[in-house]
């Protein structure tokens, strides 16, 4: 085979569009998407006050760990490689935003708790 008949062939297994794998992989990309930025909010109102931001750090706790399940779940039913519209790079990107959401929820509890747990032992004037 000559090199102008090997890039026929892999021009005719890219798909364009929004397949429904790919519209499957949509879900769980925008769940880690909206965990991540949500975890971020809840990371920089914690270093501010005490007990600000646990509810959004509970949030994007929450909506890292449903996107990163669903993410996973795609991943095992798509059964084509990267760029034929499995979904399978969507869910690969899914679950590294859900995992980037849990953990920035996960240090905005532990700094919240760190710093209530750091100003119950000041005295009241």
């Amino acid at each position: 085979m000559n090199m102008q008949s090997l890039l026929q062939i892999d021009l005719f297994l890219q798909v364009s569009g929004i397949t429904s794998g790919r519209a499957a992989a949509l879900l769980p990309a925008a769940m880690g998407l909206i965990s991540v930025v949500i975890g971020w909010m809840a990371l920089a109102r914690s270093a501010r006050r005490v007990g600000a931001g646990r509810l959004r750090a509970i949030i994007a706790l929450t909506l890292g760990l449903i996107g990163t399940v669903l993410s996973w779940l795609q991943l095992s039913r798509a059964t084509g490689a990267i760029g034929t519209g499995s979904g399978r790079l969507g869910a690969i990107v899914a679950l590294v935003l859900g995992l980037i959401g849990m953990v920035l929820g996960g240090l905005a509890i532990a700094r919240s708790r760190q710093i209530a747990k750091g100003s119950s032992n000041v005295p009241l004037k």
